[in-house]
């Protein structure tokens, strides 16, 4: 599964508004240690619910409120002038307008400039013009088979689309928590059929379907 060259600005629509499943995703993208900032506006939080900090195990976590993407957008470029944290995030609801080309670009440059990932969830919004290097679309998938209870939820699993990237070919891959971890990943094979076919880039083998 390819990652950008350096840490930027990645962009990820989830392919419900109200299926949070992109969580375990996104933190996973989290490289380096540090407090993690988490930006999330009005509607955002009243479509889609409010960060449970407890239950995202991220020691240092720190969740900002805002009451429109305007200010949603300057937290986040002000997180990301700050080179100590793990990563920005930030979730916006819909198309708002302060959400243009030159805020997601100055998003971008703050983000290469720190040496701190930022990622952009969008939540009910269109994929309309970005300066995102890399843009996903993530949507649950049915939880692996649990080895120890066959009538109990496994691991939780992904479906993960990388539709548009800077210098990465398209895809979409299959993926699910590593055994025994929280935050890491590791590619499956489709839940279709489960079979594997292939070898992932690094972490795990699975089969890639172009997209």
């Amino acid at each position: 599964m390819p990652e950008p060259a350096q840490p930027t600005l990645s962009e990820l629509f989830a392919a419900h508004p109200r299926d949070a499943g992109w969580t375990g995703f996104l933190l996973a993208q989290a490289r380096r240690p540090g407090p993690v900032l988490w930006v999330q506006e009005r509607m955002a939080i009243l479509e889609s619910g409010r960060v449970h900090p407890p239950g995202l195990a991220l020691p240092g976590l720190i969740h900002v409120e805002v009451r429109d993407a305007r200010s949603a957008l300057w937290a986040m470029e002000e997180g990301l002038r700050c080179g100590s944290l793990a990563l920005v995030v930030g979730e916006l609801w819909g198309d708002p307008a302060a959400l243009d080309f030159t805020a997601t670009r100055r998003l971008a440059v703050a983000a290469e400039r720190s040496g701190v990932a930022c990622w952009l969830v969008r939540l009910g919004g269109s994929a309309n013009l970005s300066g995102a290097r890399m843009r996903w679309r993530v949507a649950s998938l049915p939880s692996l088979a649990n080895p120890l209870d066959p009538k109990a939820p496994g691991a939780p699993a992904w479906e993960a689309e990388l539709f548009r990237a800077r210098g990465a070919p398209p895809g979409r891959w299959s993926l699910a928590c590593e055994a025994g971890t929280t935050h890491s990943l590791r590619l499956v094979a489709d839940a279709r059929d489960r079979t594997l076919d292939g070898v992932g880039a690094g972490i795990g083998r699975a089969r890639r379907r172009s997209a």
